[in-house]
């Protein structure tokens, strides 16, 4: 069963000042009509040929729920920083707006939006930083997993890094995130709880440690855990834990426990684990699993794979919920269309396209992704359109797929990426070709902007 439940941060004043700011000059100028935002990663980086689009139901979340408390509208009055005008439309605040999105797990690239948000000003301004936050983290956890599902076909992959984690809401997030990325489960509990993720654990080294004996401690643990029993065996000496393990195994199973696996958490894990599965082999346990974890990464794992080391699943912590090798993408939220009228960002190494967009896929022959297409909403092309209607008025237009059902997807898609980038091969890309409609509409932003205030160098994205 998947249970859903609000995120711990719903207060009004987790935002960056600037919003209420720029809010404030909104609503004192009469400036409410009609904006329409996108978020959309600007450039893949080298160590990523593709992104998984991921956080799309607490955005949705956020915004449901979205009010202003009276104590943030106290703070906010005492602050002095605020005039009444402010205060006084934030009273009965709530999102009113419409969000178009690519569904969770769908695979994107650079300069697609995988989110439209189209409401009133304020409204879309204020919403900019958690979007931003909740769709940037979660995108970024899915890939990264998705690429250690990729080294690792058909091995269990366990997220272990809720310790090392930026934060509650982070490791709760990359739980669900890795989830939907490829991973078959997590070791935080509330992930379990709140959005159905399968949880995994074993023991750790102080249970092994809290006992003068090795062998006394692992009968210990499987007498109090006897379901999916996992020892871990690298405490000491991991050869002569892996003999213990064997001599165990006989005493368990007259106490009915079967033995599921062992863990291996340091030293050369292609080395001992092919050591440790000799002994288990010759002791008559091949049924035992050998579970590895231990600073990992998707290279780490890819060479254990290739080296052939018999290893069935892994445990990642640090490298995944903190996307080690690249901590943060090129992302933004940015103003798109005001007034029913197209705008554009010009500045430098971060010109945006104008307008409201959609995404269309083409599939070649074998089913594999042969390419996207860039451009106006309205501009209809060949291939499946990525971005749907699924919030109106403040309010989802359609029911919330489970965190499986999006897992679900995104191995459809990944399934479906050129070999190139399933590979992880450095430097693969994949083809989006803009539109000449939607560089023709760049045009007319420029000229419109260049009459009003001057001509000015232009630079497309």
């Amino acid at each position: 069963m998947s249970f859903h439940r609000a995120s711990p941060c719903q207060e009004f004043l987790l935002t960056d000042l600037y919003q209420l700011a720029m809010m404030q000059a909104y609503v004192e100028e009469g400036e409410t009509s009609t904006a329409v935002f996108e978020f959309f990663v600007r450039k893949l980086p080298e160590r990523r040929g593709f992104l998984i689009a991921a956080g799309l139901e607490q955005a949705l979340d956020f915004l449901e729920r979205l009010r202003v408390s009276p104590d943030d509208l106290d703070w906010l009055m005492h602050s002095e920083r605020f005039g009444q005008s402010l205060i006084d439309y934030l009273a009965d605040f709530r999102f009113t707006g419409d969000v178009h999105a690519m569904p969770e797990g769908t695979v994107f690239f650079a300069d697609e939006p995988i989110l439209r948000v189209t409401a009133p000003l304020p409204q879309a301004q204020y919403v900019e930083t958690r979007m931003i936050n909740i769709l940037h983290f979660q995108s970024l956890i899915a890939a990264k997993a998705a690429r250690m599902a990729l080294a690792a076909p058909g091995k269990l992959l366990v997220d272990f890094g809720l310790r090392r984690a930026h934060g509650a809401e982070a490791g709760l997030w990359a739980a669900r995130a890795s989830f939907i990325g490829g991973f078959g489960g997590t070791a935080t509990v509330q992930a379990g709880r709140d959005f159905g993720v399968p949880i995994y654990g074993t023991m750790a080294h102080s249970f092994v440690q809290a006992f003068d004996d090795e062998a006394a401690a692992f009968e210990s643990f499987a007498r109090a855990r006897p379901e999916g029993l996992v020892l871990l065996i690298d405490t000491y000496d991991t050869e002569a834990a892996a003999r213990k393990v064997v001599a165990l195994a006989p005493r368990l199973a007259e106490m009915g426990v079967r033995l599921q696996g062992v863990r291996l958490d340091s030293g050369d894990l292609n080395v001992l684990a092919k050591q440790v599965r000799t002994i288990l082999d010759e002791g008559g346990l091949k049924h035992v699993s050998i579970f590895a974890s231990g600073g990992l990464n998707e290279d780490k794992i890819l060479a254990l794979m290739r080296a052939g080391a018999p290893i069935d699943g892994f445990g990642v912590g640090s490298s995944l919920t903190t996307s080690s090798d690249l901590p943060a993408l090129d992302c933004a939220y940015k103003l798109q269309e005001y007034r029913a009228i197209a705008r554009r960002k010009r500045s430098e190494g971060k010109a945006t396209w104008p307008g409201r967009k959609q995404v269309w896929r083409r599939y070649d022959s074998d089913g594999r992704m042969a390419g996207d297409v860039l451009s106006t909403e309205d501009d209809r092309q060949d291939g499946t359109a990525l971005i749907q209607h699924v919030m109106r008025n403040g309010q989802r237009v359609e029911h919330t797929p489970t965190v499986s059902e999006i897992r679900e997807r995104a191995a459809e898609d990944m399934a479906r990426l050129p070999e190139a980038l399933r590979r992880l091969e450095p430097g693969a890309t994949y083809p989006v070709r803009i539109t000449d409609r939607l560089r023709a509409l760049a045009a007319e932003v420029d000229r419109r902007i260049d009459q009003q205030k001057g001509p000015k160098t232009c630079k497309h994205p």
